[in-house]
């Protein structure tokens, strides 16, 4: 399946295909966020797309990503089990829960919780 753009709970979401291409550099953002201006206001990429490097707050990459979506306004949802991730780093637990917390960047286990959370909380 391809990257399509879908209706999620009333709200637009780019929603990535796991087999697509790595999000590996910042630019592989900025191609995700360019496909959102087409209509999406959200853009949930599964974990399998992230590169490693996302998930070790200590290569900054993660957050270079995460501001560059919050720079352009467009919701960034990480979509998938990152608990492997989590069971090594502290400091990922506490971004993990603080980003859910926010309108911004959330953490979600597949898409049915994606549209939960967008039906309570929406855009």
């Amino acid at each position: 399946m391809p990257d399509v753009i879908q209706e999620r709970a009333g709200v637009s979401v780019l929603v990535c295909d796991p087999a697509g291409p790595p999000v590996a550099t910042e630019q592989d953002a900025l191609d995700l966020i360019g496909a959102a201006f087409l209509g999406a206001q959200v853009v949930a990429v599964p974990v399998s797309r992230l590169d490693a490097s996302f998930f070790s707050l200590g290569t900054r990459f993660a957050g270079e990503i995460m501001q560059k979506f919050v720079n352009y306004r467009v919701r960034l949802v990480v979509v998938g089990d990152i608990s492997r991730h989590l069971t090594d780093s502290s400091a990922l637990r506490a971004l993990v829960h603080e980003s859910n917390r926010s309108d911004h960047v959330w953490f979600v286990p597949d898409l049915d919780a994606l549209d939960t959370r967008l039906a309570v909380q929406g855009t």
